[in-house]
């Protein structure tokens, strides 16, 4: 019985090695963030895993800092094959005309990681992946990015403080109606152009979760910053459909197994990311860092949960009655019970 693991793992190794044979598939893996943040190091964990399990059959090229394309480009490349692997930000299908995946924008909807997890590994996350299908896009992971803080050049402790400042965001309909309803002015800036917007006082200020934050040298341009987990940031792994389903069966399988151990390994180190990136611009010392108190909390959820509602009808109000309902879920569980022995 010893004989058939080893003849299926070498009729496995055959199949490669005549793949192999021939040239190299290449896969350009294009990201618009710091080598060094999460889904940098995830990238670069993809490709070591991928050509390792395919035995050289594939060549991952990852192109960091948008060296390749902007982020309001790599979409449209994507589509056209020009690159075949990309990671942008949940906010980003908006512009394929698929707000629904703007739901992961709205404040304060996450109240932990585990909620958030079981809504991206659960059927919402799975739907949400299958609509990209009809673009020619293969949705196949989701990476994470932790919660996001905010920033200006002075303090925002308050929800009256944003008054009357221009705060960058990403292009998202709930990213907008967040930032009026603290009364502030968003502005739609690229990520490779934010900290020259800031430094050109073109901007006051921006959310972004830390490790992006310090990767992007924001904190040298910032005087205050406020860590309030208002808001989440996240990215799925995406392909180009013809590539993905052009390829033979077992460098897929080979692909999606490298891509499983870098998505855990992705979410493993976010939160040691974001904790090491503040240390650091504790370090540096040019920032000050302002901690929410409790009322404080209470007071931006009370201010940013009608933004829930106002754009209910264009994030699906049964999508958002859903989460409810599994934060709800993963809160029961959670809770103590009371000392009593189960």
């Amino acid at each position: 019985m010893k004989t058939l693991p080893f003849l299926l793992a070498l009729l496995a190794g055959l199949a490669l090695s005549a793949v192999q044979a021939a040239e190299p598939i290449v896969i350009k893996f294009s990201h618009v963030v710091a080598p060094a943040t999460p889904k940098g190091k995830a990238a670069d964990r993809f490709k070591e895993l991928a050509e390792r399990y395919t035995q050289g059959a594939v060549r991952i090229e990852v192109y960091a800092n948008g060296q390749l394309y902007r982020d309001r480009d790599e979409m449209t490349a994507l589509r056209l094959g020009a690159v075949q692997m990309l990671a942008p930000s949940l906010s980003q299908f908006g512009s394929l005309g698929m707000r629904d995946f703007e739901v992961f924008d709205l404040p304060y909807l996450f109240p932990n990681k585990a909620t958030l997890y079981r809504v991206m590994d659960g059927d919402i996350g799975k739907r949400l992946l299958a609509r990209l299908e009809a673009r020619n896009i293969k949705g196949l992971a989701y990476w994470d990015n932790g919660f996001k803080q905010v920033s200006a050049n002075r303090p925002l402790e308050s929800v009256e403080d944003f008054k009357g400042l221009k705060m960058r965001i990403q292009s998202s309909k709930v990213l907008d109606a967040q930032m009026r309803m603290l009364r502030a002015m968003p502005q739609v800036i690229q990520v490779m152009d934010v900290r020259t917007r800031l430094a050109e006082g073109a901007v006051d200020g921006t959310e972004n979760t830390l490790s992006n934050f310090y990767s992007q040298r924001l904190h040298e341009v910032q005087k205050h910053l406020t860590l309030s987990d208002h808001g989440y940031l996240g990215y799925a792994v995406i392909v180009n459909k013809p590539f993905w389903d052009g390829l033979k069966p077992e460098i897929r399988a080979q692909l999606e197994k490298a891509l499983k151990e870098a998505t855990a390994y992705e979410r493993r180190i976010t939160q040691e990311e974001n904790d090491n990136a503040l240390a650091a611009i504790r370090a540096a010392g040019t920032t000050e860092i302002h901690v929410l108190p409790d009322t404080g909390r209470r007071a931006w959820q009370q201010a940013l949960l009608p933004v829930h509602e106002q754009l209910s009808d264009l994030l699906g109000k049964d999508t958002i009655q859903a989460i409810y309902k599994i934060a709800a879920e993963v809160a029961r569980e959670e809770r103590p019970h009371n000392g009593k022995r189960q």
